[in-house]
């Protein structure tokens, strides 16, 4: 089990506090796994394990505690015969109907710590919030990091040189289970298309209970062979039009916000930096996984660009980012991101081969006048920095420690 320490530090400080512990993340990226470290964690604190009450959902031997009544009932008796504080872990708790009055129930009833995952973006909206409002901290998890991926794949392939890691990772992805496999091309393949098709299925399909799956299909297959390049709703409606399909922009926006909600993607907004406001249209999308994009669509090496940008964009998030696209004028800049108020803009290309490259990656900061950092980070292996503008290369970039 990899420690996972940038989750951990995060999640260290309310270890033993009544707030709601609830992590949330796409399928099998690794929350059951978080559960067990805080687990271990409590254990090293000299918690007695026979205090843990650990029920995961998608264990249909606790198909009969799918209704909030009686799941109540049977934590409240469980709870009785452990003395002490009692530490509660659900897994996948979305599968539950009516959770929320249940897991809030506890809380107030019972001397108890709890931890819930879901995988699902609303699990935090609607009902929940007005039932445990202001009593919950989420930590949205991700696949491993390029950093979190090295320290497995060097468990199997110790020789691997940096740029070998790096090399399988653009292909791989980041999902925690492929190190089971050994990182094999074929069983990785099949693992992630079976991922992708589950949470099509069951995340995607049956919670919005969507009738056009050829539709969804299709939609998802646009964005993700178009990550990272902006696109309307309008123009991918023109493009199923010339398919035969006549959709309202309307449905398709829905759609992707289904997928959004499975955290299959990540949408971010363009802001225009002069007027400081958030642009209304032309949105970009990202993929959780850049390992599924492979599997499912392939040619991760020949749009190596957009691939290098969706893997910047999901550490900019793991280190706590917000992240905007931004537009100055005519120019656009990848990622502007905060975190509370430290701002950090980054460029990212595939090589700095030609002059021209050189100058619109570094040129656009050109009206930027503030001293916050600014990178432009590619995959060249030697050191372009200029006019205070930060080169470095990608594997460094995702490696380092901080930025600033």
């Amino acid at each position: 089990m990899i420690k996972r320490e940038l989750y951990m530090s995060c999640i260290r400080p309310f270890i033993g506090t009544e707030l709601i512990k609830v992590m949330t993340g796409i399928r099998r990226c690794g929350k059951s796994v978080m559960l067990e470290l805080i687990k271990q964690e409590l254990r090293e604190c000299g918690v007695n394990p026979t205090q843990f009450i650990s029920i995961n959902f998608e264990d249909m031997s606790y198909s009969h505690l799918q209704t909030a009544q009686a799941l109540h009932d049977e934590i409240t008796k469980r709870a009785k015969e452990i003395g002490g504080k009692v530490y509660l872990f659900f897994d996948e708790i979305q599968e539950v109907k009516d959770w929320e009055k249940c897991i809030n129930s506890l809380r107030v009833s019972l001397d108890c710590d709890i931890y819930i995952t879901g995988s699902n973006a609303r699990l935090l909206s609607g009902e929940l919030a007005t039932y445990l409002g202001g009593r919950y901290v989420e930590f949205v998890i991700y696949p491993f990091s390029f950093g979190e991926f090295m320290e497995l794949y060097r468990s199997i392939a110790p020789d691997a040189s940096i740029q070998q890691c790096f090399q399988k990772y653009l292909l791989a992805g980041g999902m925690p289970y492929l190190a089971n496999l050994r990182y094999a091309d074929a069983p990785s393949k099949q693992y992630l298309h079976d991922l992708f098709n589950s949470v099509q299925l069951k995340d995607i399909v049956k919670r919005n209970k969507i009738r056009d799956v050829d539709l969804l299909e299709r939609i998802i297959a646009y964005v993700i062979a178009n990550v990272g390049m902006t696109f309307s709703a309008t123009s991918l409606s023109r493009f199923l039009k010339n398919q035969q399909r006549t959709v309202a922009p309307e449905t398709i926006l829905n759609y992707i916000r289904y997928c959004c909600q499975a955290y299959l993607f990540y949408q971010v907004k363009r802001e225009d930096l002069q007027g400081k406001q958030i642009l209304a249209s032309n949105e970009k999308y990202y993929i959780a996984d850049h390992g599924i994009r492979e599997a499912v669509f392939g040619g991760n090496m020949r749009d190596i660009n957009l691939i290098l940008e969706n893997i910047v964009y999901l550490e900019l998030l793991r280190r706590g980012y917000e992240v905007t696209v931004g537009r100055m004028g005519n120019r656009e800049i990848d990622f502007v991101c905060d975190k509370r108020g430290e701002k950090l803009y980054v460029q990212v290309t595939y090589l700095l081969a030609s002059e021209e490259t050189v100058s619109r990656e570094f040129g656009a900061y050109d009206n930027i006048r503030d001293n916050f950092p600014k990178y432009v980070v590619s995959l060249d292996e030697f050191d372009m920095s200029r006019n205070g503008i930060k080169h470095r290369n990608i594997r460094d970039f995702l490696l380092a420690e901080e930025w600033n």
